[in-house]
């Protein structure tokens, strides 16, 4: 679609290169430039040249860097107004980009010019608002050293202190805020900057800012973000009232919503694609050499892939399961099991199941060699394999046959079998504990005391998940486990995907919760968070007749 009729070369130059596709873009900002362009077209917008000239002139003069193609952009867009109201035409602005792209930077420089004369607004305030206050002092900070190295001739019109910086001239501040701030009551900001509302769970702060808001002429919200962990939060459903103003589902607004992120995941694959969710790229070298490094570590490990689809791409990996390990990876786990070697030697074993209808995993778990070594079997309640809504999607039968699956005839998996199997591996490995968590303890305890096995809790979920991620993650990528030739254990990591909360916490989850299994990889997870305890073979004389009853 072909512009209808020129508006400002910043806004002309960069509305031609999207369109075009000289610059990569994803679907959203395509749908931006449409609807930017019905908004300019009214009768009533005027755009303020000269304005656009003096933010541009005095930002790159003060602050030392050249404004970006998409920076010139947003600096002729807030200087569009409607005549008649004398009014913003964007009063609220929303930028998602990829990290690293220095929207931070743009929007320091940008709420200084804000409390400018040149702006030409008394009494312009700007809060800065984020969830934690080293978040909330960057742009801050950003102005706050500007102004030191410019203090000669910025004195003349600006008062700093390390909280608060004053225009004196036109009586405006520039103050950074957290989300547990005591009081925000009352304060008459003019431009609201509310930083990474990625990690905003509700609108409670944001709603207490704005209580106080729009009581000076040309307010104007700016939302700047990544993308993020949290789900349903202020994040996702400003994304969807962006969507709904792109395809015109909701009118009547002045939001401005520029969203930059692939479109596809296999788009990450193409470096030639990052532009769309990183705009500054090609005029950032390190950047550049960032993201490289970034993508590489992301095909070895299943967190930094996450991170790089997540805060990179800006595509959250729950749009796309992440799968906890590659499947190269898995299937480096196809080495052979030196049985003869680890006859004797110390091992921690785990147990995990979701139902004593269904599935049961069993497993041990060695140090031997610089490697890790995992000896598992399979328990099925033949009940499992007779839904005929949900037909298991293994070859059930052909692990038994091979002897690394037992089919149980009866209507439960009785503890009996697995307090059994564990019997006859004591035979040949000395067992130092059985890790299981508390739901699978209270079913097995009497029948392993019976038998003199030990038997010790672990956590389920997050906790646990979280502290053995990065080990997992390692042996994965290092390659540095082995399971031997059980399809089995290669099934259940493949069913695994993970989920990071807010916070970056690992917890790992089934794909599809009824017909592929994940038993499996549960106990391997569960042996894993006894790690420590467990010393190599080489620091360990292997003790024989491991086990008499």
């Amino acid at each position: 679609m072909a512009r209808r009729r020129d508006y400002h070369p910043y806004i002309d130059s960069y509305m031609d290169d999207i369109r075009t596709g000289k610059i990569p873009a994803c679907k959203e900002l395509h749908q931006a430039m449409d609807y930017i362009e019905s908004k300019l077209d009214n009768p009533d917008v005027v755009i303020k040249q000269g304005k656009i000239a003096k933010a541009v002139e005095l930002i790159e003069r003060y602050f030392k860097f050249k404004l970006l193609n998409w920076e010139l952009f947003v600096i002729a867009l807030i200087h569009c107004y409607y005549k008649s109201q004398d009014a913003v035409v964007f009063d609220e602005i929303f930028i998602m980009m990829g990290r690293g792209n220095g929207k931070n930077g743009f929007i320091s420089a940008l709420s200084w010019y804000l409390t400018t004369h040149y702006h030409g607004i008394r009494g312009y305030n700007v809060d800065v608002i984020a969830n934690a206050e080293d978040q909330a002092r960057i742009s801050f900070d950003d102005v706050y050293e500007m102004l030191e190295d410019t203090w000669s001739k910025s004195r003349r019109f600006f008062h700093k202190t390390k909280k608060l910086i004053t225009n004196t001239r036109t009586r405006s501040y520039i103050r950074y805020n957290t989300s547990n701030a005591e009081t925000k009551d009352g304060r008459r900001s003019a431009c609201l900057i509310f930083d990474e509302i990625h990690g905003y769970k509700d609108w409670d702060i944001i709603n207490v800012f704005r209580s106080g808001f729009g009581k000076r002429k040309h307010s104007r919200v700016f939302f700047i973000t990544t993308d993020g962990y949290v789900r349903q939060g202020v994040l996702d459903q400003q994304l969807e009232m962006a969507r709904g103003v792109l395809t015109g589902e909701i009118t009547g607004l002045g939001l401005l919503p520029l969203v930059y992120k692939i479109d596809e995941k296999e788009e990450a694959e193409d470096p030639k694609m990052w532009v769309k969710a990183n705009p500054s790229l090609p005029y950032f070298p390190e950047l550049q050499k960032e993201m490289n490094a970034h993508h590489v570590r992301s095909q070895h490990q299943p967190s930094e892939a996450v991170e790089f689809l997540t805060k990179r791409m800006n595509l959250p990996a729950q749009e796309s399961y992440t799968e906890a390990v590659p499947w190269e990876k898995i299937q480096a786990t196809n080495r052979p099991i030196p049985y003869d070697e680890l006859k004797g030697l110390q091992c921690i074993g785990a147990v995990d199941y979701a139902q004593v209808t269904d599935f049961a995993s069993c497993g041990l778990l060695f140090k031997h060699g610089g490697l890790r070594y995992w000896i598992e079997h399979t328990f099925v309640c033949h009940l499992a394999l007779q839904v005929e809504s949900r037909p298991i999607k293994f070859p059930v039968q052909e692990m038994a046959d091979r002897g690394l699956i037992t089919i149980i005839r009866e209507d439960s998996i009785s503890p009996a079998y697995i307090a059994q199997w564990f019997l006859e591996q004591a035979k040949k490995y000395h067992i130092i504990d059985i890790v299981a968590d508390a739901f699978r303890i209270s079913l097995l305890e009497s029948e392993f005391q019976a038998h003199g096995l030990p038997l010790s809790q672990v956590r389920s979920g997050p906790p646990t998940h979280s502290k053995v991620a990065p080990l997992i993650e390692s042996m994965f990528a290092e390659e540095k486990i082995i399971f031997g030739d059980n399809p089995t254990m290669r099934w259940y990591v493949n069913n695994t995907y993970q989920e990071l909360d807010a916070k970056g916490n690992t917890t790992y989850k089934k794909i599809e919760p009824k017909t592929r299994k994940t038993d499996g990889f549960f106990a391997l997870i569960h042996a894993l968070s006894k790690d420590g305890e467990l010393p190599e073979a080489r620091d360990y004389v292997p003790m024989l007749d491991v086990y008499t009853y």
